[in-house]
């Protein structure tokens, strides 16, 4: 394995060196766009464009930098590589639209589920491009129903057989993948039908989602794992006056699973995260911590809405894994949620991997303060026995729950007026039994 982890950067230089041309921009010299029509992309929607676009890539970053831009018009490609100095821009009425044959996507040295190995090309991927911009007001379309209909296929015929499956086992294109670049920018851009996950950023500093529309469905057909933003080993990320309506978390903090996880150098902690008047419409959670999470330190949610009937905060807690989560602070948050906080356990995939370890959980430092919900049920606090909690605070919050009492094994849960059902909740009630209205669950 360490020998593995050691050849993984060269594999990764040999794969991506093609794409890292670095020519100068001449002094003075402004950058130029790029429209893809030029260099021969065609509109009907059922050419396959990918070498057109990829020349117009090519040849931004051979002249020293400047924009892609893609028309109006419907725009079928495979994956496609950004490199230093290049950004992309989405017209009104554009739309890059993913081929849904997972041949168009390389197989790749890559990053999934917490964890790096080969996996295939996103539809949009940048590794090193610091300075990188995605604008709208244009459409990036994953095209992502002939994925979803396998992995539904899939599991199902495993089931049949008394068998599970993987997120992995039907290969599946993310729709952005950014590795490795500092100062990102998306911007006003509509984010529809990825395959897997939507937008993925991995070891990125200093990012701004902003003015996004970000979906996927949950009907007729469910597209699954499909999480709007996950945030993956990176530090000073801003999201912000987004919609995000997926079929799986709305905004994930992962960073690493396992019982070593946290001491692999590709794996790490993410740090100051604000997430700011973003709606969040149906999704599985709103904000969630893991499953594939070794440390989130100092996110703050504020400003936000919800509509739907799943946790406004998540804690995945891994029994293979060791966690920290602190630092968390929830303010101002409106509409309609199934909790306010669940923390529970998560054994999705649990696999100590021969380990002798005894992963345990860190929660402290949660604030949860100016919420006004309707709720399914108040919280669900109820973790590994291992995990370590404390100072939980709620302050002015206002819940109407279906039931009243939720279950909490957590002493250090502190209540500063907060109404439940319209009754004050006193500290006294801080460690109660209750039912649990619908025990989430992978689906």
């Amino acid at each position: 394995m360490k020998v593995l982890l050691a050849l993984f950067p060269l594999v990764l230089t040999a794969f991506w060196l093609p794409f890292q041309a670095d020519t100068p921009t001449s002094k003075g010299a402004q950058p130029k766009d790029y429209v893809i029509t030029e260099f021969g992309a065609g509109a009907d929607s059922t050419q396959l464009n990918t070498e057109a676009i990829q020349r117009a890539i090519d040849k931004a970053n051979a002249d020293g930098g400047g924009t892609v831009v893609i028309p109006r018009g419907v725009f079928l490609s495979g994956a496609l590589f950004f490199k230093p100095r290049t950004h992309l821009r989405l017209l009104a009425g554009a739309k890059l639209k993913g081929s849904d044959d997972i041949a168009h996507y390389p197989l790749i040295p890559s990053r999934m589920e917490g964890q790096s190995q080969d996996y295939y090309a996103a539809l949009v991927n940048a590794y090193k491009v610091n300075g990188f911009r995605i604008t709208g007001p244009g459409t990036i379309d994953g095209n992502g129903l002939r994925f979803w209909k396998a992995f539904w296929a899939h599991r199902d015929s495993m089931r049949q057989l008394g068998k599970s499956s993987t997120n992995l086992e039907v290969h599946r294109p993310r729709l952005l993948f950014i590795w490795g670049s500092d100062n990102v920018t998306i911007k006003d851009v509509k984010m529809r039908n990825a395959g897997f996950w939507t937008t993925h950023l991995y070891q990125c500093n200093n990012v701004l989602i902003e003015g996004c529309d970000i979906r996927s469905p949950f009907r007729p057909v469910k597209a699954p794992s499909t999480d709007g933003v996950d945030i993956d080993v990176c530090k000073k990320v801003t999201i912000r006056n987004c919609y995000i309506s997926v079929n799986d978390d709305g905004i994930v903090m992962k960073g690493g699973k396992g019982p070593n996880a946290h001491k692999l150098p590709e794996n790490g902690p993410i740090e100051d995260v604000l997430i700011e008047n973003v709606t969040f419409g149906e999704v599985h959670a709103a904000v969630t911590m893991g499953s594939e999470c070794i440390h989130a330190n100092r996110i703050t949610v504020r400003n936000c809405k919800v509509d739907n009937d799943r946790p406004l905060l998540l804690f995945k807690m891994r029994p293979d894994t060791y966690q920290v989560y602190e630092n968390i602070t929830i303010d101002n948050v409106t509409g309609r949620c199934g909790t306010i906080v669940t923390l529970s356990p998560w054994t999705q995939f649990f696999n100590m991997a021969g380990s002798t370890e005894k992963p345990f959980g860190i929660i402290r430092n949660i604030t949860i303060s100016n919420v006004k919900v309707k709720t399914k049920q108040f919280a669900v606090l109820n973790g590994n026995p291992g995990d370590k909690v404390s100072n939980i605070t709620f302050k002015n919050v206002d819940a109407t729950a279906e039931t009243a009492a939720f279950p909490n094994k957590y002493s250090d849960v502190k209540f500063q007026n907060v109404t439940l059902n319209g009754v004050p909740l006193k500290a006294s009630q801080a460690v109660q039994e209750g039912p649990v209205v619908k025990p989430l669950k992978p689906d």
